[in-house]
Protein backbone atom coordinates (compact mmCIF):
# COMPACT_ATOMS: atom_id res chain seq x y z
CA UNK A 1 0.00 0.00 0.00
CA UNK A 2 1.53 3.42 -0.87
CA UNK A 3 1.74 6.30 1.68
CA UNK A 4 -1.11 9.25 1.16
CA UNK A 5 0.14 12.71 0.61
CA UNK A 6 2.44 14.39 3.10
CA UNK A 7 -0.12 16.07 5.44
CA UNK A 8 -0.04 19.68 6.08
CA UNK A 9 -2.14 20.77 8.89
CA UNK A 10 -2.71 23.85 8.09
CA UNK A 11 -0.83 25.21 4.86
CA UNK A 12 -3.13 27.58 3.66
CA UNK A 13 -3.67 29.78 7.21
CA UNK A 14 -0.44 31.28 6.01
CA UNK A 15 -2.53 33.69 4.68
CA UNK A 16 -4.59 34.69 7.58
CA UNK A 17 -2.54 35.66 10.59
CA UNK A 18 -4.95 37.77 12.66
CA UNK A 19 -4.31 40.96 14.49
CA UNK A 20 -3.34 40.34 17.93
CA UNK A 21 -6.00 42.03 21.04
CA UNK A 22 -3.37 43.43 23.18
CA UNK A 23 -5.51 42.74 26.04
CA UNK A 24 -3.52 43.01 29.18
CA UNK A 25 -2.81 39.42 31.48
CA UNK A 26 -1.43 39.06 34.81
CA UNK A 27 1.30 36.62 34.91
CA UNK A 28 1.13 33.09 36.15
CA UNK A 29 3.50 30.79 37.68
CA UNK A 30 5.16 28.13 35.42
CA UNK A 31 4.29 25.41 37.59
CA UNK A 32 0.63 26.51 38.24
CA UNK A 33 -1.24 23.13 38.97
CA UNK A 34 -4.29 22.02 37.16
CA UNK A 35 -7.03 24.94 37.65
CA UNK A 36 -9.63 24.15 39.80
CA UNK A 37 -13.04 22.59 37.88
CA UNK A 38 -15.81 25.01 37.06
CA UNK A 39 -19.23 25.07 38.45
CA UNK A 40 -21.33 22.93 36.48
CA UNK A 41 -18.82 20.94 35.28
CA UNK A 42 -16.92 17.78 36.40
CA UNK A 43 -13.17 16.74 35.62
CA UNK A 44 -12.68 13.48 33.43
CA UNK A 45 -8.99 13.45 33.16
CA UNK A 46 -5.58 15.70 34.00
CA UNK A 47 -2.21 15.50 34.49
CA UNK A 48 -0.41 18.24 36.09
CA UNK A 49 3.37 16.88 35.04
CA UNK A 50 4.07 16.47 38.74
CA UNK A 51 7.59 14.49 39.14
CA UNK A 52 11.21 14.41 39.64
CA UNK A 53 13.26 15.99 37.52
CA UNK A 54 14.45 14.22 34.76
CA UNK A 55 11.95 11.73 34.94
CA UNK A 56 9.87 10.49 31.78
CA UNK A 57 5.83 11.56 32.32
CA UNK A 58 3.43 9.32 33.78
CA UNK A 59 3.53 6.12 31.81
CA UNK A 60 -0.44 5.53 33.67
CA UNK A 61 -1.31 8.37 31.66
CA UNK A 62 0.98 8.46 28.52
CA UNK A 63 2.28 6.26 25.65
CA UNK A 64 5.85 7.80 24.52
CA UNK A 65 6.22 7.28 20.61
CA UNK A 66 9.35 6.93 19.40
CA UNK A 67 10.87 6.78 16.06
CA UNK A 68 10.07 8.23 12.27
CA UNK A 69 6.43 6.26 12.27
CA UNK A 70 3.86 4.37 13.84
CA UNK A 71 4.66 0.55 12.87
CA UNK A 72 3.56 0.00 9.56
CA UNK A 73 2.48 3.50 9.13
CA UNK A 74 2.93 6.45 7.02
CA UNK A 75 6.88 7.24 6.59
CA UNK A 76 8.10 10.78 8.68
CA UNK A 77 4.51 10.58 10.71
CA UNK A 78 3.08 11.12 7.49
CA UNK A 79 3.59 15.07 7.47
CA UNK A 80 7.29 14.94 6.00
CA UNK A 81 8.57 15.84 9.27
CA UNK A 82 12.88 15.05 9.52
CA UNK A 83 12.98 14.18 13.58
CA UNK A 84 13.46 10.67 15.37
CA UNK A 85 11.03 10.86 18.38
CA UNK A 86 13.12 9.48 21.54
CA UNK A 87 12.30 8.62 25.22
CA UNK A 88 15.39 10.07 25.90
CA UNK A 89 15.05 12.37 28.82
CA UNK A 90 17.25 15.06 26.99
CA UNK A 91 14.37 14.74 24.69
CA UNK A 92 11.21 14.34 27.15
CA UNK A 93 11.16 14.80 31.22
CA UNK A 94 9.72 16.54 33.56
CA UNK A 95 11.57 19.59 34.78
CA UNK A 96 11.00 18.97 38.99
CA UNK A 97 8.67 21.75 39.01
CA UNK A 98 5.15 20.59 37.46
CA UNK A 99 6.09 21.04 33.99
CA UNK A 100 6.78 18.61 31.42
CA UNK A 101 9.76 19.85 28.48
CA UNK A 102 9.79 18.74 24.93
CA UNK A 103 13.14 19.14 23.64
CA UNK A 104 14.13 19.34 20.20
CA UNK A 105 18.42 18.74 20.05
CA UNK A 106 20.32 18.48 17.00
CA UNK A 107 23.45 15.85 17.36
CA UNK A 108 25.60 16.05 14.44
CA UNK A 109 23.39 16.02 11.22
CA UNK A 110 20.81 14.62 12.98
CA UNK A 111 17.43 16.15 14.95
CA UNK A 112 15.63 14.70 17.56
CA UNK A 113 12.49 15.26 19.87
CA UNK A 114 9.52 13.44 21.37
CA UNK A 115 6.67 13.05 20.93
CA UNK A 116 3.96 11.40 23.63
CA UNK A 117 0.06 10.29 23.58
CA UNK A 118 -2.36 9.58 26.36
CA UNK A 119 -3.30 5.85 27.07
CA UNK A 120 -7.23 6.58 27.22
CA UNK A 121 -8.31 7.30 23.61
CA UNK A 122 -12.17 7.60 24.74
CA UNK A 123 -12.23 11.50 24.89
CA UNK A 124 -15.78 12.12 23.57
CA UNK A 125 -18.80 14.57 25.05
CA UNK A 126 -21.86 12.47 26.17
CA UNK A 127 -24.88 13.84 24.58
CA UNK A 128 -26.34 16.97 25.59
CA UNK A 129 -22.98 18.02 27.48
CA UNK A 130 -19.62 19.77 26.29
CA UNK A 131 -15.95 18.71 26.14
CA UNK A 132 -13.49 20.67 26.81
CA UNK A 133 -9.88 19.90 26.01
CA UNK A 134 -7.32 22.64 27.54
CA UNK A 135 -3.34 23.01 28.60
CA UNK A 136 -1.58 25.66 29.44
CA UNK A 137 1.89 25.72 27.88
CA UNK A 138 5.01 27.81 26.30
CA UNK A 139 5.90 27.09 22.88
CA UNK A 140 9.28 26.93 22.00
CA UNK A 141 10.95 30.64 22.70
CA UNK A 142 12.57 31.30 19.62
CA UNK A 143 11.69 33.20 16.73
CA UNK A 144 13.10 34.41 13.31
CA UNK A 145 15.63 32.50 11.16
CA UNK A 146 16.84 30.29 14.71
CA UNK A 147 12.96 29.15 15.18
CA UNK A 148 12.76 27.81 11.24
CA UNK A 149 11.46 24.08 11.11
CA UNK A 150 10.40 24.26 14.62
CA UNK A 151 6.61 22.74 14.78
CA UNK A 152 4.94 22.54 18.24
CA UNK A 153 1.73 20.98 18.44
CA UNK A 154 -1.49 20.22 20.68
CA UNK A 155 -3.92 17.92 19.16
CA UNK A 156 -5.97 15.08 19.22
CA UNK A 157 -6.61 12.04 16.77
CA UNK A 158 -9.79 10.07 16.36
CA UNK A 159 -9.39 6.30 18.49
CA UNK A 160 -9.93 4.25 15.46
CA UNK A 161 -6.15 5.52 14.33
CA UNK A 162 -4.66 3.18 16.58
CA UNK A 163 -3.38 -0.03 14.29
CA UNK A 164 -4.51 1.14 11.45
CA UNK A 165 -2.85 4.35 10.57
CA UNK A 166 -4.64 4.63 7.07
CA UNK A 167 -7.98 6.13 7.40
CA UNK A 168 -6.86 9.30 8.43
CA UNK A 169 -8.71 12.15 8.13
CA UNK A 170 -11.77 9.96 8.31
CA UNK A 171 -11.43 9.45 11.96
CA UNK A 172 -10.79 13.01 12.64
CA UNK A 173 -7.84 15.33 13.90
CA UNK A 174 -8.66 18.39 16.51
CA UNK A 175 -5.56 20.36 16.39
CA UNK A 176 -6.06 22.40 19.13
CA UNK A 177 -2.71 24.58 19.03
CA UNK A 178 -0.08 24.18 16.54
CA UNK A 179 2.57 26.81 15.24
CA UNK A 180 5.61 26.66 12.85
CA UNK A 181 8.93 28.57 12.78
CA UNK A 182 8.54 30.88 15.97
CA UNK A 183 5.61 33.23 14.30
CA UNK A 184 3.65 34.80 17.08
CA UNK A 185 0.35 33.08 15.90
CA UNK A 186 -1.42 29.81 17.07
CA UNK A 187 -3.64 28.17 14.45
CA UNK A 188 -6.45 25.84 15.31
CA UNK A 189 -7.41 23.08 12.73
CA UNK A 190 -10.10 20.22 12.53
CA UNK A 191 -9.44 17.26 9.32
CA UNK A 192 -11.93 15.21 8.33
CA UNK A 193 -13.58 13.32 5.71
CA UNK A 194 -11.22 12.63 2.06
CA UNK A 195 -7.72 13.54 1.39
CA UNK A 196 -7.46 15.07 -0.73
CA UNK A 197 -10.09 17.74 -1.04
CA UNK A 198 -13.35 16.93 0.63
CA UNK A 199 -15.55 18.82 3.40
CA UNK A 200 -12.16 19.25 5.48
CA UNK A 201 -10.18 20.62 2.15
CA UNK A 202 -7.38 18.12 2.76
CA UNK A 203 -4.69 18.08 3.23
CA UNK A 204 -5.37 21.80 4.77
CA UNK A 205 -8.20 21.38 6.57
CA UNK A 206 -10.49 24.19 7.88
CA UNK A 207 -8.59 26.22 10.10
CA UNK A 208 -8.06 30.04 11.49
CA UNK A 209 -5.20 31.46 13.00
CA UNK A 210 -4.54 34.27 15.95
CA UNK A 211 -1.67 36.01 17.55
CA UNK A 212 -1.75 35.40 20.93
CA UNK A 213 -3.50 37.58 23.49
CA UNK A 214 -0.79 40.29 25.32
CA UNK A 215 2.92 38.36 25.01
CA UNK A 216 3.69 36.57 22.56
CA UNK A 217 2.80 32.81 22.10
CA UNK A 218 6.79 32.40 22.66
CA UNK A 219 7.74 34.03 25.43
CA UNK A 220 5.24 33.21 27.50
CA UNK A 221 2.43 30.52 28.73
CA UNK A 222 -0.88 30.61 27.39
CA UNK A 223 -4.18 28.29 27.40
CA UNK A 224 -5.26 26.68 24.60
CA UNK A 225 -8.86 24.91 24.90
CA UNK A 226 -10.77 23.05 22.22
CA UNK A 227 -14.52 22.33 22.88
CA UNK A 228 -16.86 20.38 21.33
CA UNK A 229 -20.48 20.83 21.89
CA UNK A 230 -23.17 18.19 21.55
CA UNK A 231 -25.93 20.48 24.00
CA UNK A 232 -26.68 22.66 21.11
CA UNK A 233 -27.82 21.33 17.31
CA UNK A 234 -26.25 21.22 15.39
CA UNK A 235 -23.42 20.45 17.31
CA UNK A 236 -20.15 23.03 17.46
CA UNK A 237 -16.60 22.51 17.38
CA UNK A 238 -14.85 25.52 18.83
CA UNK A 239 -11.09 26.72 19.57
CA UNK A 240 -9.85 29.40 22.38
CA UNK A 241 -7.02 31.20 23.39
CA UNK A 242 -6.92 32.48 27.02
CA UNK A 243 -10.69 31.59 26.56
CA UNK A 244 -11.03 34.26 23.53
CA UNK A 245 -12.67 32.15 20.63
CA UNK A 246 -11.20 32.38 17.52
CA UNK A 247 -12.36 29.31 14.98
CA UNK A 248 -15.60 27.39 15.12
CA UNK A 249 -16.69 24.34 12.96
CA UNK A 250 -20.48 23.47 13.09
CA UNK A 251 -21.99 20.30 12.31
CA UNK A 252 -23.98 21.70 9.58
CA UNK A 253 -21.20 22.17 7.55
CA UNK A 254 -20.75 18.50 6.53
CA UNK A 255 -22.59 15.48 5.33
CA UNK A 256 -24.07 13.00 7.73
CA UNK A 257 -21.39 9.79 6.85
CA UNK A 258 -18.36 12.89 7.32
CA UNK A 259 -19.12 13.76 10.37
CA UNK A 260 -20.67 10.56 11.54
CA UNK A 261 -16.66 9.48 10.65
CA UNK A 262 -15.15 11.69 13.00
CA UNK A 263 -17.32 11.56 15.82
CA UNK A 264 -19.19 8.65 16.31
CA UNK A 265 -16.39 6.11 17.38
CA UNK A 266 -15.47 5.63 20.18
CA UNK A 267 -13.34 8.80 20.90
CA UNK A 268 -9.93 10.75 20.86
CA UNK A 269 -7.21 10.64 22.21
CA UNK A 270 -4.18 13.52 22.81
CA UNK A 271 -0.82 14.18 21.60
CA UNK A 272 1.53 16.59 22.17
CA UNK A 273 5.31 16.93 20.34
CA UNK A 274 7.52 19.41 18.98
CA UNK A 275 8.06 18.23 15.09
CA UNK A 276 11.38 19.77 13.32
CA UNK A 277 10.73 20.50 9.24
CA UNK A 278 7.83 18.96 7.89
CA UNK A 279 4.84 20.25 4.98
CA UNK A 280 3.58 23.31 7.48
CA UNK A 281 6.74 25.08 8.30
CA UNK A 282 8.37 24.53 4.94
CA UNK A 283 5.19 26.20 3.42
CA UNK A 284 5.87 29.59 5.64
CA UNK A 285 9.31 29.15 5.99
CA UNK A 286 10.85 27.25 2.90
CA UNK A 287 12.65 24.55 3.47
CA UNK A 288 13.79 23.40 6.92
CA UNK A 289 15.42 23.03 9.53
CA UNK A 290 18.07 25.46 8.30
CA UNK A 291 21.31 25.82 9.35
CA UNK A 292 20.40 28.97 11.29
CA UNK A 293 17.82 26.86 13.01
CA UNK A 294 19.15 26.98 16.82
CA UNK A 295 18.50 23.66 18.90
CA UNK A 296 17.53 22.96 22.13
CA UNK A 297 14.36 25.28 22.77
CA UNK A 298 11.69 23.11 24.55
CA UNK A 299 7.86 23.74 24.69
CA UNK A 300 6.93 23.38 28.03
CA UNK A 301 3.57 22.05 29.36
CA UNK A 302 2.18 23.17 32.61
CA UNK A 303 -0.89 20.86 32.43
CA UNK A 304 -3.14 18.73 30.69
CA UNK A 305 -7.37 18.31 31.83
CA UNK A 306 -10.46 17.80 30.25
CA UNK A 307 -13.89 18.40 31.77
CA UNK A 308 -17.27 17.63 30.97
CA UNK A 309 -20.40 20.16 31.52
CA UNK A 310 -22.83 18.62 33.77
CA UNK A 311 -26.37 20.21 31.58
CA UNK A 312 -27.59 17.98 29.49
CA UNK A 313 -30.10 15.28 29.42
CA UNK A 314 -27.74 12.30 29.30
CA UNK A 315 -26.06 11.34 32.59
CA UNK A 316 -22.59 10.82 32.78
CA UNK A 317 -21.12 7.78 30.86
CA UNK A 318 -19.28 5.28 32.95
CA UNK A 319 -16.53 4.86 30.54
CA UNK A 320 -15.67 1.17 29.85
CA UNK A 321 -12.41 0.56 27.77
CA UNK A 322 -13.09 -1.81 25.06
CA UNK A 323 -9.34 -1.99 23.23
CA UNK A 324 -7.80 1.26 23.47
CA UNK A 325 -4.12 1.47 25.73
CA UNK A 326 -6.46 2.80 28.63
CA UNK A 327 -7.38 -1.00 29.67
CA UNK A 328 -8.96 -3.64 27.75
CA UNK A 329 -10.43 -6.32 29.36
CA UNK A 330 -9.08 -9.84 29.28
CA UNK A 331 -12.75 -11.63 28.50
CA UNK A 332 -14.05 -8.93 25.70
CA UNK A 333 -12.67 -9.58 22.13
CA UNK A 334 -9.46 -7.74 21.91
CA UNK A 335 -9.05 -6.66 18.05
CA UNK A 336 -5.34 -7.70 16.81
CA UNK A 337 -4.84 -4.22 15.07
CA UNK A 338 -5.13 -2.75 18.47
CA UNK A 339 -2.08 -3.40 20.22
CA UNK A 340 0.11 -0.57 21.47
CA UNK A 341 3.45 -2.02 19.85
CA UNK A 342 4.34 -4.71 17.73
CA UNK A 343 7.34 -6.22 16.10
CA UNK A 344 7.42 -7.46 12.54
CA UNK A 345 3.85 -7.57 11.48
CA UNK A 346 1.18 -4.36 9.23
CA UNK A 347 -2.13 -4.44 9.32
CA UNK A 348 -4.25 -5.46 6.54
CA UNK A 349 -8.23 -5.04 5.34
CA UNK A 350 -10.25 -8.18 6.49
CA UNK A 351 -12.94 -9.90 4.71
CA UNK A 352 -13.59 -12.02 8.42
CA UNK A 353 -16.96 -11.37 9.53
CA UNK A 354 -17.38 -7.95 10.58
CA UNK A 355 -15.13 -6.44 8.32
CA UNK A 356 -12.49 -3.99 9.59
CA UNK A 357 -8.27 -4.93 9.94
CA UNK A 358 -6.23 -7.85 10.92
CA UNK A 359 -2.50 -8.09 11.65
CA UNK A 360 -1.00 -9.82 9.12
CA UNK A 361 2.70 -11.05 7.21
CA UNK A 362 3.60 -12.77 10.75
CA UNK A 363 6.66 -14.25 10.97
CA UNK A 364 9.02 -16.56 13.33
CA UNK A 365 10.37 -13.65 16.12
CA UNK A 366 7.29 -11.14 15.38
CA UNK A 367 5.15 -10.29 18.24
CA UNK A 368 2.01 -7.74 19.53
CA UNK A 369 1.94 -6.09 22.96
CA UNK A 370 -1.47 -5.12 24.43
CA UNK A 371 -0.92 -2.63 27.82
CA UNK A 372 -3.31 -2.93 30.41
CA UNK A 373 -5.30 -6.36 30.06
CA UNK A 374 -7.76 -6.45 33.49
CA UNK A 375 -7.99 -9.98 34.24
CA UNK A 376 -9.74 -9.25 37.32
CA UNK A 377 -9.88 -11.59 40.24
CA UNK A 378 -11.41 -14.93 38.29
CA UNK A 379 -8.65 -16.98 36.73
CA UNK A 380 -8.38 -16.81 33.02
CA UNK A 381 -7.28 -20.32 31.81
CA UNK A 382 -8.15 -20.48 28.14
CA UNK A 383 -7.11 -18.78 25.50
CA UNK A 384 -8.92 -18.56 22.00
CA UNK A 385 -7.83 -16.74 18.82
CA UNK A 386 -9.63 -16.00 15.12
CA UNK A 387 -6.79 -17.03 12.88
CA UNK A 388 -6.05 -17.86 9.11
CA UNK A 389 -2.96 -19.16 7.21
CA UNK A 390 -1.94 -19.69 3.97
CA UNK A 391 1.72 -20.57 4.37
CA UNK A 392 2.90 -23.37 2.21
CA UNK A 393 2.81 -26.93 3.02
CA UNK A 394 5.43 -27.47 5.73
CA UNK A 395 5.53 -24.04 7.26
CA UNK A 396 3.45 -23.62 10.67
CA UNK A 397 4.23 -22.35 13.98
CA UNK A 398 3.39 -21.48 17.45
CA UNK A 399 1.01 -18.66 18.58
CA UNK A 400 1.97 -17.67 22.42
CA UNK A 401 0.41 -15.76 25.52
CA UNK A 402 3.45 -14.12 27.04
CA UNK A 403 2.97 -11.92 30.26
CA UNK A 404 5.42 -8.55 30.91
CA UNK A 405 7.70 -9.01 28.23
CA UNK A 406 8.22 -10.70 24.55
CA UNK A 407 10.91 -13.17 25.79
CA UNK A 408 8.68 -14.43 29.18
CA UNK A 409 7.75 -17.74 29.58
CA UNK A 410 4.85 -18.93 27.63
CA UNK A 411 1.60 -18.91 29.82
CA UNK A 412 0.22 -21.02 26.69
CA UNK A 413 0.37 -21.56 22.98
CA UNK A 414 -1.52 -23.42 20.38
CA UNK A 415 0.03 -24.55 16.51
CA UNK A 416 -1.37 -23.65 13.07
CA UNK A 417 -0.38 -24.09 9.29
CA UNK A 418 -2.34 -23.73 6.63
CA UNK A 419 -5.91 -23.15 6.99
CA UNK A 420 -7.03 -23.03 3.44
CA UNK A 421 -6.26 -19.49 2.89
CA UNK A 422 -5.16 -16.21 4.51
CA UNK A 423 -8.42 -14.60 4.46
CA UNK A 424 -9.73 -18.33 5.64
CA UNK A 425 -10.46 -17.91 9.50
CA UNK A 426 -10.75 -20.55 12.09
CA UNK A 427 -11.26 -19.41 15.83
CA UNK A 428 -8.69 -22.24 17.83
CA UNK A 429 -8.67 -22.30 21.55
CA UNK A 430 -5.79 -23.40 24.09
CA UNK A 431 -5.48 -24.13 27.74
CA UNK A 432 -3.24 -21.28 30.05
CA UNK A 433 -1.74 -20.66 33.05
CA UNK A 434 -4.31 -19.29 35.31
CA UNK A 435 -3.96 -15.34 35.39
CA UNK A 436 -5.74 -12.97 37.47
CA UNK A 437 -4.92 -9.00 37.66
CA UNK A 438 -3.98 -6.24 35.26
CA UNK A 439 -0.96 -7.74 32.88
CA UNK A 440 1.20 -6.22 29.67
CA UNK A 441 0.09 -9.20 27.32
CA UNK A 442 2.19 -10.64 24.75
CA UNK A 443 1.26 -12.40 21.38
CA UNK A 444 4.16 -14.19 20.34
CA UNK A 445 4.59 -15.76 17.26
CA UNK A 446 7.34 -18.66 16.74
CA UNK A 447 8.66 -20.99 13.90
CA UNK A 448 11.33 -23.04 12.81
CA UNK A 449 10.63 -21.80 9.19
CA UNK A 450 11.25 -17.64 8.36
CA UNK A 451 8.74 -17.58 5.88
CA UNK A 452 4.91 -15.71 7.25
CA UNK A 453 3.05 -18.28 8.45
CA UNK A 454 -0.39 -16.71 10.01
CA UNK A 455 -2.43 -13.84 10.41
CA UNK A 456 -4.24 -12.87 13.62
CA UNK A 457 -7.90 -11.07 13.70
CA UNK A 458 -9.04 -11.30 17.40
CA UNK A 459 -8.67 -13.08 20.48
CA UNK A 460 -9.77 -13.25 23.98
CA UNK A 461 -9.64 -15.11 27.23
CA UNK A 462 -11.88 -17.13 29.16
CA UNK A 463 -12.62 -19.12 31.74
Amino acid sequence: MSHPPVRNRSLKWSAILLAALMLPLTAIAANAAVPPTPSGWSLVWSDDFTGSAGSLPSSTNWIVDTGHSYPGGPANWGTGEIQRYTDNPANLSLDGGGNLRITPIKNGTEWTSARIETRRADFKPAAGRILRIESRLQMPNVTGDAALGYWPAFWALGAPYRGNYWNWPAIGEFDIMENVNGINSVWGVLHCGVNPGGPCNETTGLGASRTCPGASCQSAFHTYRFEWDRSVTPNQLRWYVDGQQFHSVSQAQFDATTWNDMTGHQGYFLLLNVAMGGAFPNALGGQTPTAATVSGRPMIVDYVAVWQSGSGPSPTPTVTPTGDPGGVDARSTIQAERYQAQSGTSVETTTDTGGGQNVGHIANGDWLRFDDVRFGGTAATQFKARVASGAPAGVSGLIQVRLGSPTAAPIGDFAVGNTGGWQSWRTVPANITGVTGTHTVYITFSSGQSADFVNLNWFTFGN
